[in-house]
């Protein structure tokens, strides 16, 4: 039998998500509706709390359930989230689960039982929910509505077609080709509103023929709790009558339970991958788990790190997900990615190709945004661990603002880390305190007079004043007055190599650390 953990899983937070779960974890039998007024609950059962209204109501459930040895009792906000049914679960040790207030009790009971179906040791079939059993349901949804059929998810990305696709147009062959709609298609459906009502909620929606060739399309929204999952578009041959729109309309119902088992299913793998994927960063898993829990080839990969925050620390979390949502599934193949400490890591291949760094870098440097990219050297899978610490410490300087751009990586970017790792140890030591440069700072607070910067460039271009007023953006003429005027004010001998290295060293360390 599968626990309630592996069916809170399945099913997805979508719908479920766990308030209470007893350790050790127990195992489901059964899906019951707990009847106003009577309890029929047995050994192991999900019992749905379908007539509870209030916090007594679901205490008292709890208790008879637990009594019965029932595995979990399932209820509705803003019961399910009262301290008062938390301590209740905790003291009677069974598992309290909340479901999404919007879901429909009939669909929730559909879906655990399909789950403990698919669970059965017995059954020897495909998984339900699993790519072949998607395209089995669009040829059953296509016999209903009469007309070939595509599912598609919330990205215009195909997920599965019926057969008869002969039957259509060049656009819907683009589309199953290209597994998604292509660009220019898109454009046209989004022009005639087609997103904008799909986002609204309406039941059907035809969009009529084009001057391109493109036949008419009957499309209905894919939707589970209030939550846009995806759509359905049929190629039909023009209006469509009511009662077979309609008809089109009822299967959306069982195809958004397929597309919740479907993302519960990789939601699952996801998760599994990230934990371990957070192991190796650490350095507590070895080569050989990397490679085959992350399936990745044995060659040079990167770390990557992204912080998506802006100025304010709180406002990244979305940007986050969507774009770990981006570079686990629409860049390249599929790439290694997770979330820890608030920001988002992925592994990619050193090489070029699909997935590499070069392409990483390249998608999110062609949509630029508050987020800020580092990468580490390219090492062995046993050193990501290492990469990782290289990536963070290149964020760390994109952090600073040492750089102009928000995107770099630890091998380009060492002259930057070189004179950063030695400007912080050399600001612990408080280098910057010897000597006359003090002075020179104090009299630019005073006199906002700009001295220790004409030092420094004069330092960094030695006989080339021309190239040291251009840095400073001063006339040459304006660049020899004020180094003849800062040696008035302090005492240096610029003709002593040591003295000139010791001044680079102590404005490294202001300008770098």
């Amino acid at each position: 039998m599968v626990s309630v953990r592996s069916v809170v899983d399945r099913v997805g937070p979508t719908l479920l998500h766990a308030v209470v779960l007893p350790e050790p974890c127990p195992a489901v039998a059964d899906v019951v509706i707990a009847e106003p007024g009577s309890v029929q609950v047995a050994a192991g059962d999900l019992v749905l709390g379908v007539s509870v209204t209030g916090v007594a109501d679901a205490v008292a459930l709890l208790k008879e359930s637990a009594a019965r040895e029932a595995a979990a009792v399932l209820v509705k906000p803003p019961v399910a989230g009262k301290p008062a049914l938390r301590r209740a679960a905790r003291s009677a040790g069974i598992a309290l689960i909340s479901v999404r207030a919007a879901t429909a009790w009939a669909q929730l009971v559909w879906l655990l039982r399909t789950v403990l179906d698919a669970a059965s040791p017995d059954d020897g079939g495909e998984e339900a929910g699993s790519p072949g059993d998607l395209f089995r349901l669009a040829d059953v949804v296509a016999s209903v509505v009469d007309a070939p059929v595509t599912i598609e998810d919330t990205n215009s990305r195909v997920l599965a077609y019926s057969a008869r696709q002969d039957l259509t147009d060049p656009a819907r062959v683009s589309t199953i080709m290209g597994r998604r709609i292509p660009d220019d298609v898109l454009a046209r459906f989004r022009s005639r509103g087609v997103f904008r009502e799909l986002s609204r909620g309406r039941q059907t929606i035809f969009v009529a023929a084009q001057r391109d060739g493109t036949l008419p399309r009957l499309i209905v929204p894919i939707r589970m709790g209030g939550e846009l999952l995806g759509s359905m578009w049929a190629v039909v041959d023009g209006p469509v009558s009511e009662e077979r729109a309609a008809a089109f309309a009822d299967t959306a119902p069982v195809v958004a339970l397929h597309l919740l088992r479907r993302r519960a299913h990789a939601d699952s793998q996801r998760r599994a991958s990230a934990e371990l994927l957070r192991a190796v960063l650490e350095g507590k898993a070895g080569p050989r788990e990397a490679i085959a829990g992350l399936e990745l080839a044995d060659e040079p990969h990167r770390v990557v790190v992204v912080d998506t925050r802006g100025s304010d620390p709180t406002d990244g979390e979305g940007s986050r997900l969507a774009l770990l949502e981006r570079i686990s599934q629409g860049i390249g193949r599929r790439a290694v990615a997770t979330e820890l400490d608030g920001l988002l890591y992925a592994v990619v291949p050193d090489a070029d190709g699909p997935g590499s760094w070069s392409e990483l870098r390249a998608a999110l440097t062609d949509r630029p945004g508050t987020h800020r990219v580092a990468a580490g050297a390219p090492v062995d899978i046993g050193e990501l661990a290492k990469s990782r610490k290289q990536a963070e410490e290149t964020l760390g300087v994109l952090r600073a603002g040492l750089l102009d751009g928000s995107v770099g990586s630890f091998d380009e970017l060492w002259t930057v880390l070189a004179l950063h790792r030695a400007a912080s140890a050399a600001a612990t030591a408080q280098v910057a305190d010897l000597g006359p440069l003090e002075r020179l700072r104090a009299h630019d607070r005073e006199n906002n007079s700009g001295y220790v910067d004409t030092l420094y460039e004069w330092l960094r271009f030695p006989g080339d004043p021309r190239a040291a007023a251009g840095a400073l953006r001063i006339h040459p003429n304006t660049f020899r007055y004020r180094m003849r005027r800062l040696l008035e004010i302090v005492s240096l001998d610029l003709d002593d190599a040591d003295v000139r290295l010791a001044l680079l060293v102590q404005l490294v360390s202001l300008r770098w650390a």
